[in-house]
């Protein structure tokens, strides 16, 4: 299975395979075209008050990944990622975030999960 996490703001490459932005906003200041999105499941991002609990107090990505990890075991999220890893199955996939630090991000939080 072969998943990477990109910057969403980086050219896309021959070898990303499916594009799947998984921000739960659209990046600011590109086009779609641009973008070259093909997938955007919504339901697997953090929600809102996660988001912002883990840019506000600057919490360790250790806690973040620990409540975000939790809010992907609800039922919709399930049957998401269960789409991804499919996908990852047929093929390469490329996670896009706009996080300036992909490394600490869901992203890479989800990255993990598909290859569990």
């Amino acid at each position: 299975m072969s998943v990477r996490v990109r910057r969403v703001y980086e050219p896309a490459e021959p070898d990303d395979g499916v594009r799947v932005l998984v921000d739960r906003l659209w990046p600011r200041g590109l086009t779609k075209d641009a973008a070259r999105v093909d997938e955007w499941p919504k339901g697997v991002t953090p929600s809102t008050e996660l988001r912002r609990w883990y840019h506000a107090d600057r919490a360790s990505f250790e806690d973040f990944r620990s409540r975000y990890r939790a809010e992907l075991a609800a039922p919709d999220s399930v049957e998401l990622l269960g789409s991804l890893r499919e996908l990852a199955r047929r093929g390469p996939v490329t996670l896009l975030t706009a996080s300036r630090d992909p490394e600490h991000s869901h992203a890479a939080v989800l990255a993990g999960l598909l290859h569990d």
